[in-house]
């Protein structure tokens, strides 16, 4: 199974992502960004990915801290499963 876990920490956001290529489509978000967690479902549902993200981030100054660090911890993830491959 293609499972993996990451949580990124830093002097503006806090992120937490588990990530499971092998899913079923089942998402859960809490990042405080409707519409990014809108485009997150979307790639989760109909690439049949469950993932599970958690951001906590200086949304009182701006949200793009939020999505860049969401966005970092994404692709080290999908690097992460790549490497696991069988």
């Amino acid at each position: 199974m293609r499972k993996v876990a990451i949580n990124r920490d830093t002097s503006e956001t806090q992120i937490s992502i588990e990530l499971n290529l092998d899913g079923t489509g089942k998402t859960e978000f809490d990042t405080g960004l409707p519409f990014l967690e809108h485009m997150l479902d979307q790639i989760g549902r109909h690439g049949m990915i469950d993932l599970k993200i958690k951001a906590k981030g200086d949304l009182h100054i701006d949200d793009h801290h939020t999505i860049e660090d969401i966005g970092i911890s994404l692709v080290r993830l999908s690097m992460s499963c790549r490497d696991k491959r069988a």
